[in-house]
């Protein structure tokens, strides 16, 4: 038995993509930059999640960043990361016909499948790419005995 794909998930995620167009455009107009470059699509972090046995690795695209605009933390088990750079060109009385590099700002928060040691997660970046090693936590062997009161 083969499983056809649904033909309608390419179209919503078409009408997505022109959502998010229409709404930048929108803002363009608004601030007066009509000739602001209109993305295809809206930038996001492409991750990887690799589980091994003791840790979790993840490996985060984050091209255009330098490491003192990447910040990373754990905190409840949930990884976050986030990234802003900001284009100064050092020219505040040019008129632009476009303007492509200005601010960025990227975030992405991932809930983490077990316990973590937040205090040991260290971080890495080469060329773009992040990756961050994060050590699971030990389980607990033995539960805490609760003392029941009242009658």
């Amino acid at each position: 038995m083969t499983t056809r794909s649904n033909p309608f998930d390419a179209l919503e995620r078409m009408f997505d993509r022109m959502s998010d167009q229409f709404e930048e455009a929108a803002r363009s107009w608004e601030t007066g930059e009509q000739f602001e470059f209109l993305p295809m699509r809206a930038e996001s972090m492409a991750t990887d999640i690799v589980d091994h046995d003791d840790e979790f690795v993840v490996t985060v695209d984050v091209p255009g960043f330098a490491r003192d605009e990447v910040e990373v933390r754990v905190a409840d088990d949930v990884l976050y990361v986030e990234a802003e750079h900001e284009e100064d060109t050092g020219v505040e009385e040019e008129q632009f016909i476009r303007r492509e590099r200005s601010h960025r700002m990227l975030s992405r928060s991932i809930v983490l499948p077990e316990h973590v040691q937040p205090d040991d997660v260290s971080a890495t970046m080469k060329h773009g790419v992040l990756t961050i090693t994060i050590p699971k936590a030990e389980p607990i062997e033995e539960g805490k005995a609760i003392e029941i009161e009242g009658e």
